[in-house]
């Protein structure tokens, strides 16, 4: 908010927005902080049952590996059909100039 919205409010109402915009602030704060302590222990008890259970850490990690397989074949897939697309527009090009392929 910048100051020409506030010249037709009166000073209480000034006021009134400024403490609002405070507590708005504190409470997004007060979230903020309240989620980064619930990942930290989200962290420290994942940590916990990793160090625990071998098994799983490596059902894990191969779960990860995996995905990351599969997303890396998802962007070849793409990247290759638009190569395709494109050895496809220079054929037709050769037919027909005039399209702009």
């Amino acid at each position: 908010m910048y100051n020409g919205e506030c010249d037709d409010l009166s000073f209480e109402e000034q006021l009134h927005l400024t403490e609002s915009l405070i507590r708005q602030r504190h409470n997004q704060q007060m979230l903020l902080r309240r989620n980064a302590q619930l990942l930290q222990q989200e962290l420290e008890l994942e940590a916990e049952l990793l160090e625990d259970n071998p098994e799983l850490a490596q059902t894990i990690h191969s779960l990860n590996m995996q995905e990351l397989q599969s997303n890396q074949r998802g962007v070849q897939n793409v990247l290759g059909s638009q190569e395709s697309a494109s050895k496809g527009q220079s054929v037709w090009s050769k037919f027909f100039p005039g399209l702009g392929g």
